[in-house]
């Protein structure tokens, strides 16, 4: 696991948890930017998947 998969995950639980407190509150704009940070998490652990892929194909020619 490398940092951009922690990162991501970290990012898209985040942005749950202020998606969610948007929802108690009633705040549309909470809401909104947690859903961003759930996309931005989710694409930041994809990115990162991608690079273990990518390292262990190296690894193993």
């Amino acid at each position: 696991m490398n940092k951009n998969q922690v990162k991501g995950a970290l990012k898209d639980i985040a942005g749950k948890m202020q998606e969610e407190a948007g929802k108690l509150v009633g705040s549309k704009e909470q809401q909104v930017k947690g859903l961003g940070k759930q996309i931005s998490g989710k694409a930041e652990k994809t990115y990162g998947d991608a690079k273990e892929v990518i390292k262990d194909a190296n690894k193993n020619p």
